[in-house]
């Protein structure tokens, strides 16, 4: 059974508060003090991860994070089913965030808990969350592609560049890839397109294992196996392509994969969220990055503590997704995000929550106004 991910070298995975924020949170006070908890609990097809925070006047206040590789889809490909040591393994994780949720004083109406790809396509996917909801009383919800992309893109707003055109935003899950194109409107940017591709780190991983030689043509078959999950999507943006191409857009990539790129790039002896997460690197960084993790072979790279040995056999799966994107969709800059669908979660519930206060603020004024009152 995999420990918590809870070494100070981890990101945000650590099972301890941590400063992060994002903007459009709100709440009481400039520190989040008196504001209810939140939380959000992604289980993906490799890491069930849990976010607990505060709105705060400028963005949320973590209180708890918890990240546990579990591997939740190993061998889907192959059977169609979840692996019952799989599915132990998630449950255990799970358990804890349950814990946690419960010694926190977690409201269960403001926590969100939801499961993507590998609960998706796996035959016994459904009945492995009813295991879920009767043993630890967490309710999951499968989400489709379609909410799972946007919820990423919320979740990254805030690092896209204020003076972009376009923005491709590059969510490299376990089990399954979601790309969304957006374009400037106004002051807004608006998504335009989107597509998910059924190929993640952990399934491209299962269908091409690492030879003894790890040879470039073995990277390279998961360039080319990406590349046409990408083209099945269809996605014809003349204009967005323009855009990306001419320096006018930028890629945006949340996955550890993506991270763990950016860690090798900066040659960090441990990872530092407060350094990767908003770093802005080239195609050619992103390749150097690749190239390096190809040279030090599963030993080498397991031992890189911006990897480690549980994505030792998985981030190169990563970079050979955002390779074959950037063959496709050629643009020069791309912006690390670490953060994502939890992110996008907690801010889709703060934001709920303040709307009816702002009818309610609303309703007062126009009464003191004179004005007809608006039904609430």
């Amino acid at each position: 059974m995999p420990e918590i991910d809870d070494a100070p070298s981890r990101r945000d995975d650590r099972s301890q508060p941590d400063r992060r924020r994002s903007q459009d949170a709100g709440g009481p006070g400039a520190n989040g003090q008196g504001a209810p908890l939140y939380g959000a609990l992604d289980l993906g097809t490799n890491n069930c991860r849990l976010l607990i925070a505060r709105p705060a006047r400028d963005g949320f206040r973590v209180v708890d994070s918890f990240s546990r590789i579990v591997r939740l889809g190993e061998g889907l490909t192959h059977t169609g089913r979840l692996d019952d040591r799989a599915m132990d393994r998630a449950y255990d994780a799970l358990a804890l965030c349950a814990e946690r949720v419960v010694k926190r004083g977690l409201e269960s109406r403001r926590l969100s808990a939801v499961a993507t790809q590998a609960c998706r396509q796996a035959e016994n996917g459904e009945a492995f969350i009813e295991r879920v909801r009767l043993g630890t009383g967490l309710r999951l919800r499968i989400i489709d592609p379609i909410e799972e992309a946007r919820l990423s893109v919320e979740g990254c707003l805030n690092l896209f560049d204020p003076n972009a055109e376009a923005v491709l935003v590059i969510d490299v899950g376990g089990g399954s890839t979601e790309l969304s194109w957006l374009r400037r409107e106004g002051q807004q940017m608006v998504t335009v397109a989107w597509m998910s591709a059924p190929l993640g780190v952990v399934t491209l991983a299962d269908r091409h294992p690492e030879p003894a030689d790890s040879g470039e043509a073995w990277y390279e078959a998961m360039v080319a196996d990406m590349g046409q999950a990408i083209a099945h999507g269809g996605i014809e943006e003349p204009e967005l392509r323009r855009l990306l191409v001419s320096g006018k857009g930028h890629l945006v990539g949340t996955s550890g994969a993506i991270t763990s790129l950016a860690g090798i790039h900066l040659g960090l002896k441990r990872y530092q969220r407060d350094l990767v997460d908003g770093l802005w690197m080239t195609r050619a960084d992103c390749e150097a990055a690749a190239e390096r993790l190809k040279a030090l072979r599963p030993a080498g790279r397991a031992a890189e503590s911006c990897i480690g040995p549980d994505r030792a056999d998985l981030v190169l799966a990563g970079a050979a997704i955002l390779e074959a994107v950037q063959r496709a969709w050629p643009c020069d800059r791309v912006r690390v995000a670490d953060r994502g669908l939890r992110e996008g979660l907690l801010l889709q519930q703060m934001r709920a929550d303040r709307e009816p206060q702002r009818r309610r603020r609303r309703h007062r004024v126009q009464g003191k106004a004179g004005a007809a009152a608006p039904e609430i």
